[in-house]
């Protein structure tokens, strides 16, 4: 007579043979006995279905996360791949608006100049007079810029070598140094990225210094840039450029171009 095979709780694709004496038990564990060539795929199947079942029943398996839990799934996955998560953005803009600031350049030892907001353009007779009290410029309105932080071109004008010389050193700035401006709330951090030379002999030149987008008139500005500007009387004259205007402004312009690269809240 062949002796049984016996299924073994826990592991239902093991077999033992047993004896009768011993056939109903392993390991102080009883269980069923079996036919030698029985199909057992049936049981199996029908014991895997119970299991489903029963978790599909468990609160604890179908319950929702709760918030804490929500929050803890959608961090572990990148920002991309959860609904709705805002996209990753340039640092805050202002509305625009003019604001009296004060103006820094860590590079030139600049720090603590005022720049006093004016309707106008620049280097016009508002902005002289402002410049020669030893002050920095900054105009605003359809020839002029926008304020401090503002999407498009905030543009500040100081003399070279007259009162204060205020931007004595603007051409020394090089690509990649900073500016920071600051209103009483926030601070404006600003990176140069190009150099530009302005002739006041030149509409076209003018346009491109005043322009929304620097070098670009009629662009639509998208970013918070900055157009510092100072004389380039030296080196007219040393090319034997003596022009000037009404105003004692030599013909060309040193223009530092620059773009905003953080926002600080400051109270």
């Amino acid at each position: 007579m062949s002796r049984p095979r016996r299924l073994i709780p826990g592991g239902a694709t093991s077999f033992v043979t047993a004896s009768t004496s011993s056939a109903r038990h392993f390991r102080g564990v009883s269980g069923p006995t079996y036919p030698r060539g029985m199909n057992l795929r049936p049981v199996l199947a029908l014991a895997v279905a119970g299991l489903l079942s029963a978790c599909a029943a468990d609160p604890a398996v179908n319950a929702e996360p709760q918030e804490g839990q929500r929050e803890r799934h959608a961090a572990a996955r990148p920002a991309e791949q959860v609904a709705g998560a805002p996209r990753p953005s340039g640092p805050r803009t202002s509305d625009g608006g003019p604001a009296a600031a004060q103006l820094a350049i860590p590079a030139l030892g600049i720090s603590g100049l005022r720049v006093v907001p004016y309707r106008g353009w620049t280097d016009d007779a508002k902005g002289t007079a402002i410049q020669n009290r030893g002050l920095a410029a900054s105009p605003y309105g359809p020839r002029g810029g926008v304020g401090p932080g503002g999407i498009g071109n905030y543009q500040v004008t100081a003399h070279r070598l007259s009162s204060t010389r205020a931007f004595e050193f603007l051409p020394r700035l090089r690509v990649g140094q900073r500016t920071v401006v600051e209103t009483v709330r926030w601070r404006y951090v600003y990176e140069i990225q190009e150099t530009r030379r302005t002739s006041f002999r030149s509409p076209r030149s003018l346009a491109e210094q005043r322009a929304a987008v620097p070098g670009h008139p009629g662009r639509k500005p998208t970013r918070a840039m900055i157009t510092l500007s100072t004389c380039a009387t030296v080196e007219d004259h040393a090319a034997g450029n003596f022009w000037s205007d009404e105003f004692h402004n030599p013909e060309h312009r040193i223009d530092k171009v620059g773009v905003l690269v953080r926002t600080t809240r400051l109270r």
